[in-house]
């Protein structure tokens, strides 16, 4: 298990993807899960323009996912569910973004795992959502996806 502010799954955090490779490498897991939950006190910090100082580098990237969704976040007028729904669309994002990483690639290369899931967990009631399910073959942009075909012989691909 890994947690953090807000369920980040930042490329550059080489914290989570220890924690993600010892997982699919090493222990072969065959699901991993972003559960965010309602009532993120980072997510909400994120929708503010307050600076609460280095935590403002860690936020960015919410910040960034209200950027991507502006519009329809935007078209939603009460507050408290324009934020309950940028905590949904945020799990949506670092699921998409566990995706995105060489780690999980290479585990659907080598064994067809692992699955990723992105769930919200209701404080009030008590229940699970998930909102986000990827698999093997799933539609990543082809930017996103790595090639493991043969090397040369210097550790290039082909």
């Amino acid at each position: 298990m890994h947690r953090n502010v807000a369920n980040l799954v930042v490329h550059t955090d080489f914290s989570i993807l220890s924690v993600l490779q010892y997982a699919v490498e090493v222990l072969r897991v065959n699901h991993v899960i972003v559960c965010g939950h309602c009532g993120c006190s980072g997510d909400k910090n994120a929708m503010s323009n307050c600076d609460l100082g280095l935590i403002n580098k860690w936020l960015r990237n919410i910040k960034d996912v209200y950027r991507l969704f502006h519009r329809e976040l935007t078209s939603i007028a009460d507050l408290t569910l324009r934020f309950e729904r940028l905590v949904e669309l945020n799990v949506c994002e670092q699921v998409q973004n566990l995706a995105q990483t060489s780690i999980v690639q290479g585990g659907w290369n080598k064994r067809q795992a692992p699955t990723l899931h992105g769930w919200v967990y209701n404080l009030r009631t008590g229940y699970l959502e998930e909102l986000a399910r990827i698999e093997l073959g799933a539609d990543l942009d082809p930017i996103d996806r790595f090639d493991f075909g043969p090397k040369d012989d210097q550790g290039r691909r082909a």
